[in-house]
């Protein structure tokens, strides 16, 4: 990392204003470590590099210190080549959603936040600079600030997947007291993360999940958790739902989660259409052809079954995120994290999450 001025910064980071500390950000840190991906591939193609340009802020940008990253399923499937359509043209690029750290700097037009103040957050799915880094940029609606009592790695891991849960439950389906949700996919991290917010809300949740999950689900406000390796999620899932949030979004759990619903409810699906289309036939192509696919999708439910159909992915919410702050210090929100590894081992990292040796979040330490 290549620091200048680092003395008079830390000497006088209390009475920079933020207009003077967007100024001097290129006199105060110019390059760092960060996690790069030149090529897509498995684990090996990650080189930690320890001279990585840090760009200049934009007016509603800050720069975070960090100290944690989580490692999500997005992470891995942009390495091994999803989204190519999208992001190839800027190859090397930074991994990584999830941040938990300190601001270090703050864009000119930043008023919610202050310098050393210690931040949480995750980017936009799209980004091109991650945070896989030791210092990362996000806007000021992508950061909130850190739960208290909650440590940076278990910050670090709540961020992307309850952001993508809250998108769906709050944005789309406006899920509220009294509703029931069916989650199809709890044991994950975005479906762990929708129990926890739906129960918060005062819905009554099911879910499907494999055997090792049901205890934690459960324990977690679930009613009902159906393992789906053993039993026929037709036969023991009973009643209608408003809402379903389906993780796995295969053709099966699709028609089945469709049929549990209520006229008038919510089908939510994780697995949206539009990157995979993007990489076959090209952005030019594959994106209106997505929206056809999705529209058609729609209007064919809505004829058939009265009810709305919906691609869901994460984007930046401000008050999501600050409801999940606030939830997990109340402790209603909580994603625990499995294992750490030292940023300089994100490849054995990577491979533990490709090979699925440890079932939970896997977090990057930043010291």
């Amino acid at each position: 990392m290549r620091i200048l001025r680092s003395q008079s910064f830390a000497m006088n980071r209390n009475v920079l204003s933020p207009n003077s500390m967007a100024v001097g950000l290129r006199g105060i840190v110019t390059s760092c470590r960060a996690v790069v991906l030149p090529r897509f591939g498995g684990p090996e193609v990650l080189e930690l590099r320890p001279n990585v340009e840090v760009p200049d802020l934009k007016p509603s940008e800050v720069l975070v210190r960090t100290r944690a990253v989580s490692i999500n399923p997005l992470d891995t499937r942009m390495r091994s080549g999803y989204g190519r359509s999208i992001f190839e043209p800027h190859l090397p690029l930074i991994l990584g959603r999830d941040i938990s750290g300190e601001v270090a700097a703050l864009g000119a037009s930043v008023r919610s936040l202050s310098v050393g103040q210690e931040v949480f957050g995750a980017l936009h799915p799209t980004a091109i600079r991650g945070t896989y880094a030791d210092y990362a940029i996000l806007s000021e609606e992508e950061l909130a600030p850190k739960p208290v009592g909650v440590t940076h790695v278990e910050a670090s891991a709540i961020p992307f997947a309850a952001l993508t849960a809250w998108r769906g439950l709050k944005g789309t389906a406006r899920i509220s007291e009294g509703q029931r949700l069916l989650v199809v996919g709890g044991g994950g991290a975005v479906g762990f993360a929708a129990i926890q917010l739906s129960v918060a809300a005062g819905c009554h949740v099911t879910t499907t999940c494999g055997s090792q999950s049901i205890g934690r689900l459960l324990a977690a406000g679930a009613e009902q958790a159906v393992d789906y390796t053993a039993e026929d999620l037709e036969l023991a899932i009973k009643g209608k739902f408003d809402a379903v949030l389906d993780t796995i979004g295969v053709p099966e759990t699709e028609r089945i989660s469709i049929n549990f619903l209520k006229r008038g409810g919510h089908y939510m699906t994780l697995q949206g259409e539009a990157a995979a289309l993007a990489d076959r036939y090209g952005l030019a192509v594959g994106l209106p052809l997505a929206t056809a696919v999705l529209l058609k999708k729609q209007i064919q439910y809505r004829y058939s079954h009265g009810i709305e159909y919906w691609w869901t992915y994460m984007r930046a919410d401000s008050e999501g995120l600050d409801e999940i702050r606030r939830l997990s210090e109340a402790g209603k929100l909580k994603m625990p994290v499995e294992k750490t590894f030292p940023i300089t081992q994100v490849r054995e990292a990577h491979k533990a999450k490709d090979k699925r040796h440890i079932p939970g979040k896997i977090v990057l330490e930043l010291d």
